[in-house]
């Protein structure tokens, strides 16, 4: 169960993920010892899932970022669905949804006629009847960022 020090753990390696056990330790009032066991703590019990650099799309050659909502004929090809997602690293999010489609992938690529690449390639996969795509033209807001919360 995390509390208060847990929570301003993870809003703080939320804001700067490269930030120290030393500072860290220092900004929760705890030993190192103790908040390097607080901080394996919390990624054995999947509070943190990942630590990462987040890279600047398009200075990484990223130019095109869709959302493609997809059809599927059956829910007997949910489980394939998601493993090509898994497999297709252009595929950034994959989301199942309510509504006329029953999946959506936010997808990264490097311009129009690689995402028609990627398109024919979903097309392709199992139970998939048809896609709808959605090209983002410019991104204002785009976070990972969650206030922790407390729990009652």
């Amino acid at each position: 169960m995390k509390d208060k020090i847990d929570n301003k753990m993870l809003d703080l390696l939320q804001k700067n993920g490269r930030i120290t056990t030393s500072d860290l330790a220092v900004a929760v009032g705890l030993s190192v010892p103790a908040t390097a066991d607080r901080l394996k703590k919390l990624v054995e019990n999947g509070l943190i899932t990942d630590f990462r650099a987040v890279l600047h799309p398009r200075r990484n050659g990223y130019d095109v970022t869709a959302f493609i909502q997809v059809i599927m004929s059956s829910s007997n090809h949910y489980e394939e669905l998601v493993k090509a997602a898994n497999a297709t690293s252009e595929v950034l999010e994959c989301h199942s949804v309510t509504g006329e489609g029953s999946h959506l992938l936010k997808i990264r690529t490097h311009n129009t006629s690689s995402l028609e690449a990627l398109l024919r390639q979903i097309q392709k996969w199992p139970g998939v009847l048809q896609t709808h795509t959605v090209i983002v033209m410019s991104t204002y807001k785009e976070k990972t960022y969650l206030s922790p919360i407390l729990p009652e």
